[in-house]
Order: C-alpha cells, then structure tokens, then sequence
C-alpha cells in the first residue's frame, strides 16, 4: 500500500532530491499546488504571479516509513522558519507549506510543526494549506538531480549540504548511508 503526502520546501529540485534518498519512500514528483492560475508553466510559477508554490507529492510505504517521520525529515532540511524563502530563492513560490490530503494527515502535520518549533529557537513560519489541485511539472523537472542536477551550478551548491544532512542526522533513514 502506498500512501501520498503534498508538500513545499523550497526548489522542488532540491526536496525531491532529499525524499529520494529516504528508505520506504517510493516515488518523488515535482509539480505546483496552492494557486489560482489552471495549468500552470514553471515560467508561469517562477514569476510568482500564479500563487502556486513549487512542491512534491510523495508515495511512500507507511509500514516502512511513518508520517511523522517523514515529516520530521522535511523540517530537518530546509528552513522552515524563513518566509516565501529558501536560501536564494525569494517569493512565495518557495514558501514551505503542507498540504493534508485529510483529516488524519493535518493532525501529524500539526504534532511534527509543533515538534520542529518546540527544536527550533526561531519561529516556524511553515503551513498548512488546504488540499488543492496538483499540477504534475513539466519532464525534464522530475528526477532532475539524476538526470541534469548535476551539471547545474546552483543544484551543486544546495543539494549536496541537504544531502549530508540527511544523511548524518536520519542515517537509519537514508538509503545511501545504509548502502554505504
């Protein structure tokens, strides 16, 4: 059984990067939630007019990887206490955001947002937005860090450290620590 979450971190290159490398997830795709522009283009959304925020949608194997757990992974690698921002990406096409596909997801969305604040000395500014249309990104935004990430200057520069991160503080979680 595969369960999907909906969420924001920033560049969707670089949070589908993350999410691959975690053991029981089982796909990562990159696309666009949260706005009021039908069939968005990722010119449309990099302008920042269509209110829509890169994001990924990811299937996982809840008996392998918990929610919550996935959860913690997300606000343990990106900045969740920066508003409409990650790092050099400005706008709210960057915001970090949830989106719960019900009931039960919102409330672990609510307990790991209140665990990364009760972690974090500055507040968290992500949230959680009500399920809206996803809009799957164009191909060659989908495994980007396989295919073209890393010949991309700034992918080099952000993913790696994410990576690391990853790998040092959710070692048991990751699938290239564990292969190492």
């Amino acid at each position: 059984m595969t369960d999907y979450v909906t969420l924001a971190g920033g560049c969707f290159w670089c949070t589908e990067a993350v999410f691959k490398d975690v053991i029981g997830v089982e796909s990562v795709e990159s696309g666009y939630i949260g706005g009021h522009v039908p069939d968005p283009t990722y010119k449309q959304v990099c302008g920042g007019d269509t209110g829509h925020a890169e994001a990924i949608r990811i299937g996982f194997d809840p008996e392998q990887l918990k929610l919550g757990d996935l959860l913690d992974i997300f606000f343990a690698t990106h900045d969740a206490t920066t508003l409409n921002r990650q790092g050099n990406d400005v706008g709210t096409q960057y915001r970090s955001a949830m989106f719960p596909a019900d009931d039960a997801q919102k409330a672990e969305m609510e307990a790991a947002l209140a665990r990364a604040q009760a972690d974090s000395p500055k507040p968290i500014v992500t949230t959680i937005e009500p399920m809206d249309t996803w809009y799957e990104a164009e191909g060659y935004h989908q495994d980007y860090w396989e295919t073209s990430g890393r010949s991309n200057p700034y992918c080099m520069a952000v993913i790696p450290p994410k990576l690391q991160k990853l790998r040092k503080s959710f070692a048991a979680r990751s699938k290239a620590a564990v292969n190492a």
